[in-house]
Parts: C-alpha cells; structure tokens; sequence
C-alpha cells in the first residue's frame, strides 16, 4: 500500500482506498488512520482512510488569503492553497480536509459537505457574509460555520468618509471633467459639510466608526438603530433618533444597516418623499436596502441631490444601469473593505477562528449552531419555537429610537431547575431579538457573545409550578424594561413590554401581551388593536380584512371588564396593505394597533 504524506500529494485522488485486512493495529500505531466497520454482502470489511504520516489536521484555502493568515494557519496544521477549483474539483479534495477557507468566489453546497465524508469539521469565509456557504447543511453534517466579521471596519468606514467628501465637492465628476479637455469651475460647485447634519442609519461598528470621524468634520450626527444603548451614543456625542425623524431632518444619509427582510428597499418611494430636498445619500452597506428605480426618480426630481454607491442590487450591476451612469451618482465597486491593511487583518481573523475551533474551542464569530442531541430537540421544538417568535414579537412592539438594553425572561416549570437546560431557549430569544433588524445569525454558539456585543442584558427567572413535569414549560415571558412601546396596551402594570406565551397541541401561542389576556396562534403574523370593547368589532376588522382575501387563522379579545378596553389579537396568513391597516386604524372604537410580522 502506498501512503500519502501530506494532504497535498493527494490532490487528484478520487476517494479513499478500501482495503480488505484483518490485520490493522500496527497500521493504526504507524499512520493517522480511521478504522470504519461496514457490511458489503458478504464477508465483513474496514474501511481504512489515510489522514496522515504526523496526524496533524489539513486545511484547504480555496481562494486568496493574506500571507501573515497562511503563516498562523501553518503554523497548526498542514495547509493545502489551491485556488479557482470547480466544483467537482472542490468535492473531490474535501474528504482530505478537516477545515475549508473561502471568500466569496466559492460555493460550498450540500454536496461539499456529503462529499466530506464527516470530516469537514470547519468552514472559515474570510468575510462577513456567508451566503455562499450552505448553512443548513453544515449543521446537519456537524460542521462549524465561522467568519471573520470585525477587521473591514475602519476601511468600510473610510470608505464611506471619502465617498462622503467626494460627493460633496464633485469629485469624480470634475475628475473625468478636466481629463475630457474642460475647465468647468462653475459648474462644479460643492457644498460644505461643517455644520450639516448627517443621519447614520445602522449604529453598529461601522457606523460608529463613520459617526467618530463626521464629528471631527464638524458634522452634527444623528442616528437610528433599534439596538444602539443611548450611553454609547452620547459618549461620542450622537444623538440617537426614530427612523422618520432621521431621513427627514438630515442634509446626508449614511447607510449601515444589514439586508434584512426588513430592511430591503428600505429608502423607497415613501421614504424619500418625507427628506428634505436636496439629500445627499452615502451607500456602502448593501445594495438592496434602497429601491434603485425609486432613487433614480428622487435624484431626477432632486429629492435627493446626489448619492455616492459603493454597493448595488447586482453586482457587478448592468452597463446601461441608469443609477449608476446618472450624472449625479458617484459608484465605486464594492471597495469597502479593499485596502491591504484590512485583507491582512481578515486573514489573521478568519486564520485564528478555524485553528481556535480545529483546537475545540468555542468560537465566537460561530454563525451555525452545534448539533443538538435528536431527544432533546424533540421535546423542545415547539418551545424552541415559541421563544423565538416571542423575542420577535417584543423587539417590533420597541418604539424607534428606545434602545433595548434589559430584557427579562421567565420560564414556569414543574421541573426541577437541574431538569431543564434553558441555553437553547434563551438564544432562540436572543435569535428572535436581533436577527429581524440586523444581519448577524445568532445561534446556541454565539448568543450570549453576540447579545453582549450589542449591550443586550438578558437576565433569566424560573417559577416552580405544582404539578407534572412532562411538560418540560407551562409559559415563557419575555419583558423588555427601559423602552417605550408603539402600542401602549403592551406595556404591563410595572412598566415593561410584556408578552407571554405557551405550547398548545404542539402550536405556539401568544397568550399575554401587556397586561392583558389573548389566547392567538404564532401561526403567520398578528394584528394587536386596543379598542372599546363593544358590539360587532370582530366583524368590523374581519369584514375589511375579507375583502382583500385576508385570511384571519385566529381571533381572540382580552379585556378588563365589559364594555371597557380591550385588546384584540388576530392573526392572519397574509400581509394586509397599508390601506387595509388604514382602514382598521380609522374604526371609531380602535384606539391603538400594530401589525407584526413573524
């Protein structure tokens, strides 16, 4: 038999050898072997996989990788760099590999991990985003999603600076201007940025990095994010504002927040109506987050003045773009992170999180959760559920411009507390805290890391119930302290948003909000309207759902005595239109009401 050395001698091998023997021990003391007993008919066989002469584990980087993360990674493990692999070339070497290191440019699919053979212990995207890497496969297969999310934000926020300045005083335009042979002082006149006021939407690292260097410009800064503590704002002197009161009152706008179902196209028609004319805007977070057909007629109108893109909805976008061949734009492509400080300091992140997680350490830039023990994922599921959309349910109720900082929960059980693991149910909650308004993915590795990354307090409670424990619960609540609510009936008799809910039938329900008492299913989304308990109101709301083709799963009223308030809860499967929800805002009775989606 010939053994192969290292990792990257076996390049073209099209799979282990299977190898007929009753004689493997002193093999096994020789070489890193596995040893894996199968049936093939008739007689019994091992199967024999070489790993290698000194046992240490291989690392394939399947694209470009700075040098000081090549040296950490070789340092550790034996590091095989082949670039440009197709995919069945990809398939092919995987099951050489315990660890796989990707940018953007590489697919890893199901088939990557089948093909793995369950060796494929970690995947490392030396980036942030991982939508090229098949998450749920990656769990199912036991492997560590992990990536490399903090070294690109001085240059993102650089970057967004200098297209800030450019577009302020025409730049690029006078740029290609005077290269054309013209002398055009007049008309690139530009405007100042001292004294302007510049709205940063997302207050996370970036933006905060972009808010500290627009103070030293002389800018005031304002800034919405749901999640940004108000002490961290104001140490920098940021003010932190609601949604509409940022995009209306700023002379820039700044955007750095995640693609998120809710953030997508989130500058559209609607929202650019209500800026003030003449609005410069700054892009260099997603392209999606604004409806590009909607800023072509601002700028065409002179809503906007002008905008400065870093990022587009395709990418690379079309040659006949209109955005980015209007005369108003500045576009750069994708530059954000494209400075040799900052793919050096990628390379030592993502090179230190795949040799920290090869060591068994836990890792904190994790964005896949471990393999949960099939028995206890069973009982839990409904409950795992529940806390997810419960953490949902609160965080939309958060009026723009609260940060959320204190969050309660309370677990009631006649369990005993030894009996009941809550870490799964407690990241479900975080999950369903800050997932729907950021772009990072929170799971049972990184939740606590990542709800104290955000200044998010989770402090937890259980109440012993009477009773049998074979239900692992009898109700979670979720309570967020400090904050104001867009719809006051969910603001409890203490002063928090309250809301509660139990498993019935294995179905989540929503059986508390604030102070009052509903019984509705967290099937699809709910309307909450707090209204005069009278006569006909379930037909009234029913009625003017119906006749959009609205269909209400559930109904239920909670009040405090009859003909007093109430609370309505219904939920519905499809989304109503502004008009619907304009309509059920205008019934007399209705006091109050909010659609949340789930």
């Amino acid at each position: 038999m010939a053994a192969a050395a290292s990792s990257t001698s076996l390049k073209h091998s099209p799979s282990p050898t299977t190898i007929p023997c009753m004689r493997h021990r002193s093999l096994s003391a020789t070489f890193g072997v596995t040893a894996i007993s199968f049936r093939r008919s008739e007689p019994r066989y091992r199967r024999f996989v070489v790993l290698s002469m000194d046992a240490k584990p291989t690392i394939l980087v399947a694209e470009k990788l700075g040098e000081a993360g090549v040296k950490l990674l070789k340092d550790f493990a034996n590091v095989d760099c082949s670039y440009n692999l197709s995919p069945e070339e990809l398939c092919t070497k995987i099951s050489l590999c315990d660890a796989l290191i990707v940018r953007s440019g590489t697919k890893v699919s199901r088939e990557v991990f089948e093909s793995s053979g369950g060796r494929l212990k970690v995947v490392g995207r030396a980036g942030v985003g991982i939508d090229n890497v098949d998450l749920a496969a990656a769990t199912e297969h036991g492997c560590l999603v992990v990536n490399a999310p903090t070294a690109n934000t001085v240059a993102a926020a650089e970057h967004g600076i200098a297209l800030l300045t450019a577009m302020a005083r025409n730049i690029a335009q006078a740029d290609a201007s005077v290269k054309a042979g013209k002398w055009q002082r007049s008309k690139y006149v530009g405007v100042s940025l001292v004294g302007k006021i510049l709205a940063v939407m997302g207050f996370g690292k970036v933006g905060t990095e972009v808010a500290r260097r627009a103070k030293g410009l002389g800018m005031h800064v304002i800034a919405h994010d749901p999640y940004a503590p108000a002490d961290r704002a104001r140490a920098i002197g940021v003010e932190l504002v609601s949604f509409d009161e940022a995009i209306s009152s700023a002379d820039f706008i700044s955007l750095h927040m995640p693609l998120t179902p809710a953030t997508s196209k989130i500058l559209n028609d609607e929202n650019f109506a209500k800026m003030k004319k003449g609005v410069r805007i700054v892009n260099v977070a997603r392209g999606g987050v604004i409806d590009e057909d909607a800023l072509v007629k601002a700028l065409d109108s002179g809503i906007v003045a002008q905008a400065a893109l870093d990022v587009f909805t395709e990418e690379p976008p079309p040659k006949d773009n209109k955005l980015v061949q209007h005369e108003n734009v500045t576009a750069t492509p994708h530059l954000g992170a494209s400075t040799m400080e900052a793919q050096e300091g990628v390379a030592i992140e993502i090179a230190e999180a795949v040799v920290g997680a090869l060591k068994g350490e836990l890792a904190a830039t994790a964005v896949n959760a471990p393999m949960v023990p099939s028995e206890v994922l069973i009982e839990l599921k409904p409950f795992v559920s529940l806390s997810e959309k419960l953490g949902r349910l609160a965080v939309q109720l958060v009026a723009g411009g609260s940060g959320v900082k204190s969050v309660k929960v309370t677990y009631a059980s006649a369990r005993a507390p030894d009996d009941l693991d809550t870490r799964l149910l407690r990241a479900m909650i975080t999950k369903g805290l800050i997932e729907p308004i950021s772009s990072v993915f929170v799971n049972l590795v990184n939740a606590d890391f990542t709800a104290k990354q955000r200044g998010l307090r989770i402090s937890e409670e259980r109440i012993v119930l009477d009773g049998s424990p074979e239900s692992p619960l009898e109700f979670i609540q979720v309570q967020i302290a400090n904050v104001e609510s867009k719809f006051a009936s969910a603001i409890s008799d203490s002063g928090e948003i309250k809301v509660e809910g139990r498993v019935k039938d294995g179905i989540p329900h929503l059986t508390r909000v604030g102070s009052f008492e509903v019984d509705v299913s967290l099937e699809g989304s709910i309307i909450l309207c707090r209204q005069v308990d009278q006569p006909g109101m379930i037909g009234k709301v029913g009625s003017i759902l119906g006749e959009e083709n609205v269909n209400v799963s559930f109904m239920s009223v909670g009040r405090i005595a009859p003909r007093k308030q109430a609370v309505m809860a219904i939920g519905v499967d499809e989304e109503p239109s502004k008009e619907s929800l304009k309509r059920i805002g205008e019934i007399s009775a209705v006091e109050d009401f909010v659609y949340l989606n789930l």
